[in-house]
């Protein structure tokens, strides 16, 4: 009983010291608030039912990631026959502030969002983590390919992005 009680308070220490990441994976994957909180329970549920395969090879934050992103990806592929695509590209995703951003930057990080935004579920993923300063082999953890893979489509990403930012001028 005593283990049982110690991995419930590692678990709840843990949980609390990294909820921003479903903060953000949330904020990156659903427009509506309501979506939101039910994807953040989501998350913390398959956080408390892999948690027991958490083995410390990689940092806690990698595999939070990892668990955070496969079940907002998974929520969406079950929710895609229900939403309505219309409404969901006319909203604009509240996505968290990047760290000691200055505050004349604020219309180009708006407008990086945005094209952001117009991604697909994956390259979004792998955008958050490049933007939140992971290396491509912490990002090849969490998504679950190669480091070489992560590198190709990082780049393609920027290109896409450049093509939507000059587009949207």
């Amino acid at each position: 009983m005593k283990k049982r009680n110690e991995i419930e308070q590692q678990f709840a220490i843990l949980a609390e010291e990294h909820q921003g990441i479903i903060h953000k994976v949330c904020s990156m994957y659903c427009p509506r608030e309501a979506d939101r909180k039910d994807l953040f329970q989501d998350i913390l549920v398959q956080w408390w039912r892999a948690f027991p395969s958490f083995k410390g090879d990689a940092k806690f934050s990698t595999w939070a990631y990892r668990v955070a992103i496969n079940t907002a990806i998974s929520n969406f592929r079950k929710e895609k026959r229900r939403l309505d695509y219309q409404s969901l590209s006319s909203e604009v995703l509240q996505i968290p502030d990047l760290p000691n951003a200055n505050e004349g930057m604020e219309e180009q990080k708006d407008l990086l969002y945005r094209a952001i935004n117009q991604l697909s579920k994956v390259e979004k993923a792998i955008m958050m983590l490049y933007l939140e300063d992971y290396n491509y082999i912490e990002i090849a953890q969490i998504i679950g390919i190669t480091k070489t893979n992560v590198g190709v489509k990082i780049n393609r990403i920027k290109g896409k992005l450049k093509q939507i930012l000059v587009i949207s001028d």
